[in-house]
Order: structure tokens, then sequence, then C-alpha cells
């Protein structure tokens, strides 16, 4: 559908465009990962201080989708998006330079600021472009796009590491927003075409608490929460559990990393089968199933003395799988609730979302990273929380 810039007379959004604004918004939090333990060496910090960086990366995150929405709808999609972008750059280059890891925190925290414009107002851009009959299509290309970031940032992300630094991946990844910066400008047009009033706190507030007041809403969110970030809690851990205990390198680091996180593509592909002949709840809770007996596996495995980067990835992979089947269902469910209120309902589920994943990292980075029981532990605990939520669906 045609949009009009108000300084480059009519054009279309270009699609693949929009698709890799979205991506961005997530890929400094996977492709930084590999480099945690070269990153925590260099600045003279231990584990948890580098695990930090992934932490505060979440919480901005989860803050952020709370206002990019309600600014744009106010303001216009692309001025927002330009000024998050802006942001976003900042962060990186601060972080190119960094002496220490407190330097290394605020250009995190920026970064998750100006990134988190990306992720909310490229999704809003894809459904102002979008006919209805259009828009399922679109979305679901945005959504198998955004499932393959964190499968493939952290393998790029340990092939820079390993060749050039851990500067170098901020480095990369500023080189790419510059030049989406620069297409954005120039290329991107306006696609709000109806700008609303600024709503108040009081009234945005309001309408979260109505919606967490449902029960079933309430149900899906939670479950779906713990779902979709509780594998962070592996990927903080990763670096030094597989590099300090199991001698892998940076660079393979990323690869096992890819090899978990393709099992929640696989688990996505087997929800969109099996959404025609299974009732949500109970992909759902199936998917849910598979995540705890992963986890339970992993913390027998590391308890018994007999982990391995196969054991390892092995349960890992199965607990990301059912992380597939179980979030996209939850998102479905949570948005059938009140379609009026899909987008406030959005926005909530990625605030708990990202707030969640904080939770699970900060709790598996507070023990020793050369044991994965606090890996097992964080997951386990999600997927039993997830559990009791679903029962209530």
């Amino acid at each position: 559908m045609p949009v009009r810039s108000p300084d480059a007379g009519e054009r279309r959004a270009s699609l693949p465009l929009l698709v890799a604004v979205t991506m961005t918004g997530t890929v400094a939090l996977h492709i930084f990962v590999p480099a945690l333990a070269a990153a925590a060496a260099d600045l003279g910090t231990n584990a948890a201080g580098a695990q930090l960086t992934i932490t505060v990366y979440l919480i901005g995150l989860a803050g952020g989708q709370l206002l990019y929405g309600p600014l744009s709808d106010r303001y216009g999609r692309r001025p927002i998006l330009i000024a998050g972008l802006g942001l976003y750059l900042v962060g990186l280059l601060l972080a190119i330079p960094a002496p220490n890891v407190g330097t290394l925190l605020v250009a995190r925290v920026l970064q998750s600021l100006g990134a988190c414009g990306s992720l909310v107002i490229g999704r809003a851009m894809v459904r102002d472009v979008s006919t209805r009959e259009d828009a399922a299509r679109k979305l679901a290309i945005l959504t198998t796009a955004m499932t393959l970031t964190p499968a493939l940032a952290p393998a790029i992300g340990g092939v820079v590491n390993e060749a050039f630094g851990w500067r170098a991946v901020f480095v990369v990844l500023a080189g790419l927003v510059a030049v989406l910066g620069v297409l954005v400008v120039f290329t991107l047009p306006e696609t709000n075409r109806h700008k609303v009033a600024l709503p108040g706190f009081v009234a945005v507030l309001a309408g979260y608490l109505r919606l967490v007041r449902i029960p079933v809403f309430r149900a899906y969110l939670v479950a779906g929460a713990c779902g979709g970030t509780s594998l962070y809690a592996f990927l903080a851990v990763a670096p030094f559990l597989l590099v300090d205990r199991l001698g892998r390198s940076s660079q393979e680091v990323g690869f096992d990393c890819l090899i978990v996180v393709f099992g929640m593509v696989g688990g996505a592909v087997l929800a969109s089968r099996l959404a025609a002949r299974v009732p949500i709840r109970k992909a759902a809770r199936s998917g849910n199933l598979l995540c705890i007996a992963a986890a339970l596996s992993l913390l027998v495995v590391d308890r018994t003395g007999m982990l391995g980067v196969v054991s390892l990835i092995v349960p890992l992979f199965a607990y990301a799988v059912g992380v597939g089947l179980l979030s996209p269902n939850a998102v479905a469910g949570l948005m059938n609730v009140d379609p009026h209120a899909a987008g406030s309902a959005s926005s909530l589920y990625g605030f708990t979302q990202m707030t969640f994943g904080a939770l699970f990292t900060a709790a598996a980075s507070a023990w020793p990273a050369t044991s994965a029981t606090p890996v097992a532990l964080a997951l386990l605990s999600a997927g039993l929380i997830a559990g009791l939520a679903l029962r209530r669906a």
C-alpha cells in the first residue's frame, strides 16, 4: 500500500528493510555471547561482571517496549525509529573503546534502549503497510526472521571474536546499524497515517492492569514469558561453561549456541503444523512438559559427573524445541483474550518476557560458571512456573 513521506513524495515501505530493522533489536544481545569470556579477561572482571552485560540489556529491552509504541503512535514511526537507531549506534560506539566493565554496562544500556525502538517500531510498520489479508503473510516472514536472529548471531559473533577480538563484534554491529540508519533516513517513508494523542500514564497503566486481571491472559503471559527467555540463562553462562570446563573455543561456542537455538526454530515449525489440529492450551502444555523433562535431564547429567559437550547440548536442544512449541501458542492464547487490545497485550508480553529473561539470567550468573547445575535449575524453575500457570489457562 503506498504511503507518503513528508520529503519524498509517494513510495512504498520496503518489507526487507523493515524485517532487517526489526531483527537488529536483539542482534546485540546474541552476537556478544561468544565474546563474553574474552571481554571479561580483557577488562579484568569475573564471569558475573561480564554476564551482567546480558542482564542489563534485557532490562533495557523490557522497559523500552512499554514506551516506543505510544510514542510512535503520537509522533510517527519514522522519527522515533531514527532516534532509536541513533541511540543504538551511540551505545555501540561507546562499547568499542570501553576501558572497564562499568563503561561497557552503560554502553549496553544505551544499546538496548535504542535497539528496542527497532524491535517495536519495525513490527508496527509492517502492520501499517499491510492489508488485512496480507498481514498474516508478512508477519509470518517477520516472525521467521526474528526466530533466526538468535540462531545466527552467536555463530557470527564467535567467528568475529576469534579472528579480531571482542571489540570487533561491536565494530561490525555498528557498521550494520549505521547502514540501516542511512537506508531508513533516505528510503523509508512514514507509515503511521493516523497519529493519535499520547495517552496519559494513568490510562496506559490502567489498560495494562485490566489485561493482567484476566486469569486466562495472566496464565498465558506468565507461561510464555517463562518459556520465551529462560534460555538466556544458558546463553549468559555458555561461554564460561563451554570454554573453562569443556575446553571449547569462542568460535565453537558460537556454533554450539547455534545448534541449541535452532531447536527453537524446529519447535516453532512444529507449532505451526499443529495449529489447525491441536488446541492452543494442549500444544503449549506439551511444549512445557518437554522443557521440564529436558531441564531435569541436564540436572541429572551434571550432578552425576557425566557433563560433556554432547550431554550438555542435547538436553538444551530438546528444551529449545519445547520453548519453540510453547511460546507461539502462549502468545496466540493471550492475544486472543481481547483482540481490541492486541497492541497493549503485545507490549505487555514483551516487557514481561524480557523481565523474566533478566531474572533467570541473573539467577544462573550468581553461581560458578563452571557448573551446569545453575542453568538446569533456572530452566527447571521456568518450566515448573509455566506449567503451574498453564493449569489456569
